[in-house]
């Protein structure tokens, strides 16, 4: 017996004896208007598969744990695939899908509309997204968003770096390490965060790729990679690593790194990268899928984000003030366009390849 049926047999003996449905897990106020009744029909669904959320990151962890306790009776299942991945195993199953909702990089989000493997829906707090965050038929939309930062070791580094143009300083010699802009999201990302902050736009990354080009043959990267390097950061292995904020948050408030670990996005300007979600097209659970979906999206779910060390993506969400106080505005950091960003990435593969490798 599958666990389908088993939960149908269980509801049946239910009426049969006269046992009344559990209550409803909260009481008061619904966090958007009919939340109650789509948790009624989520919960005779009983399940969400969620794509591509891993519990490690993005304090993915949290949500789960906060979403089952105000549902019972709705479990949440996931995997951690990848991004890229996430769209490929999409598309393989679009004639029996099996996910409920997929997550990803932004870029990614966009490949899955093209494919045709998720669909329209907009979820509470989708109106108060810029446009640039979300997909006009609601097939995707953004959930949160990583700025990129310099993350500071400050056991290896006497003076931190304030600036893209301190990093080119000869004081910092072998020092940075950023990801490959050619294998990863967040070398692209970087490559975007150097562009604005040298005089570029999401229409110009020249300058993002010569500040990187000129990085190198002042001898200040040490290495880049084709994984995060958390783990060698944590270890002290790393000086200066241009990466996601979040991380070097985590190693300096989670991880016990305190104040050895200097946070700092570049004065000039950074780029956010935007995360985004969608709803599968023709998904199993899709009652529970949109549940999941608004539960994310509402006030209390942007700020169990936030507690993660990520960057709520619905503006004016109010946060406890030490929660605040580890997120100070950064007023400098501009969102990435996601649609521009996709069509500029063979010009930064190929010319952050002239530029640092000299091929």
């Amino acid at each position: 017996m599958n666990r389908r049926q088993l939960m149908t047999r269980v509801a049946a003996m239910a009426a049969v004896i006269g046992f009344a449905a559990p209550a409803l897990a909260f009481e008061g106020e619904e966090y958007y208007p009919g939340e109650r009744a789509l948790y009624e029909e989520a919960r005779k669904e009983g399940l969400v598969v969620s794509f591509d959320t891993g519990p490690t990151w993005a304090n993915w962890a949290g949500q789960f744990k906060a979403f089952t306790k105000r549902y019972p009776g709705v479990e949440i299942v996931y995997n951690d695939l990848g991004s890229a991945a996430t769209v490929v195993a999409l598309d393989k199953a679009r004639n029996r899908p099996q996910a409920d909702t997929a997550y990803y990089f932004a870029g990614s989000a966009l490949d899955a509309a093209k494919a045709g493997v998720v669909e329209g829906f907009k979820p509470v707090n989708y109106d108060r997204l810029p446009a640039e965050l979300r997909d006009s038929e609601g097939r995707w939309f953004s959930v949160h968003g990583l700025n990129v930062a310099f993350l500071v070791n400050k056991k290896l580094v006497k003076n931190v770096p304030e600036s893209w143009a301190d990093l080119l300083k000869p004081e910092y010699k072998n020092a940075v390490v950023y990801l490959d802009p050619r294998s990863t999201g967040q070398g692209q990302v970087v490559t975007f965060a150097a562009a604005f902050g040298n005089g570029g736009s999401a229409d110009d990354v020249k300058p993002g790729i010569d500040y990187l080009g000129k990085l190198s043959a002042a001898g200040n990267v040490l290495r880049t990679v084709g994984t995060t390097p958390y783990a060698q950061f944590v270890k002290g292995e790393i000086p200066i690593w241009i990466g996601y904020e979040n991380d070097g948050l985590k190693a300096k408030y989670t991880d016990g790194l305190g104040d050895d670990i200097a946070v700092v996005v570049p004065s000039e300007a950074s780029a956010a990268a935007p995360y985004a979600i969608s709803l599968v097209k023709n998904g199993p659970n899709p009652n529970a899928g949109k549940l999941w979906l608004n539960f994310i999206m509402s006030e209390p779910g942007q700020k169990i984000f936030a507690e993660g060390f990520v960057r709520p993506s619905v503006p004016g969400i109010g946060l406890p003030a030490e929660l605040a106080a580890k997120l100070p505005a950064a007023p400098q950091v501009r969102p990435i366009d996601i649609a521009k960003a996709t069509a500029k990435k063979a010009e930064i593969d190929a010319g952050w390849s002239k530029a640092v490798l000299g091929q």
